[in-house]
């Protein structure tokens, strides 16, 4: 106990030398940025100021900035439905109709898994196009 006390006292101490001994160089200006659209000029910024402009089309003066568009899809948002069948897929190799050289009905498996595997890029694509605005 007295050990980690008696280090954490120096390490205090030593960030107050560092800081104490750093110069600080604070030269009063401020930094804003702008985001302006297709031809509108950037503003000009007052006395200790600095304007940062970035420009980007005027076709994206009204839209949700690429950058915030795409969503992450929540687990909490996950029906279960779509966990039983993640569930199912997990156990699946070791199951009739899987595609292994292990187990029964293999050729068969390995066309009902391509199946699935198309279905499944097919609605990952129609989702994605979805949640496009």
């Amino acid at each position: 106990m007295r050990v980690s006390t008696a280090m954490a006292a120096a390490f205090l101490a030593a960030a107050g030398a560092a800081s104490a001994a750093a110069p600080v160089s604070d030269s009063g200006k401020r930094t804003v940025n702008v985001t302006v659209y297709g031809d509108d000029p950037c503003p000009r910024g007052s006395d200790g100021e600095i304007v940062v402009c970035a420009r980007r089309t005027d076709n994206e003066r009204y839209r949700i900035p690429k950058e915030l568009r795409k969503r992450e899809e929540q687990p909490s948002e996950t029906s279960w439905a779509a966990r039983m069948r993640g569930l199912e897929e997990a156990g699946r190799s070791s199951m009739p109709g899987s595609c292994s050289a292990v187990g029964s009905w293999g050729q068969t498996g390995c066309f009902q898994q391509m199946i699935r595997q198309w279905s499944a890029a097919r609605a990952a694509a129609r989702s994605e196009a979805a949640n496009q605005p």
